[in-house]
């Protein structure tokens, strides 16, 4: 379908996901399976079993940017970032705040 070979799988205990990765030019899309039944994705897949789960933006200062956007009105799902796959640091943001979007802002560690 993307045409890519996968470059990274990589699992992420603390969300019980495994990631797959694949490089679009400046792109990267993120293919995530439940690795626990009782996770966040695996319920998130048994209501929408194909689509677009988040949509991810790199920043250049995670803890400047959470405290930016939650000024502007924005829910943070956590009050600091963690550790997410392809070595980064994430928070999300709610989909109540974004249109019914998942956001995530990353930034490489």
């Amino acid at each position: 379908m993307l045409n890519q070979s996968c470059y990274k799988i990589e699992e992420v205990e603390s969300e019980s996901v495994t990631t797959a990765f694949f490089k679009i030019g400046e792109s990267k899309i993120e293919l995530l399976g439940a690795t626990n039944e009782d996770s966040a994705i695996a319920k998130f897949l048994e209501k929408r079993p194909e689509g677009i789960h988040h949509i991810a933006f790199e920043v250049e200062d995670i803890y400047k940017e959470i405290k930016r956007l939650k000024k502007e009105g924005f829910t943070a799902l956590s009050d600091k970032p963690k550790k997410g796959a392809d070595n980064k640091l994430i928070c999300f943001f709610h989909p109540k705040d974004t249109n019914g979007v998942l956001i995530e802002i990353c930034q490489s560690i």
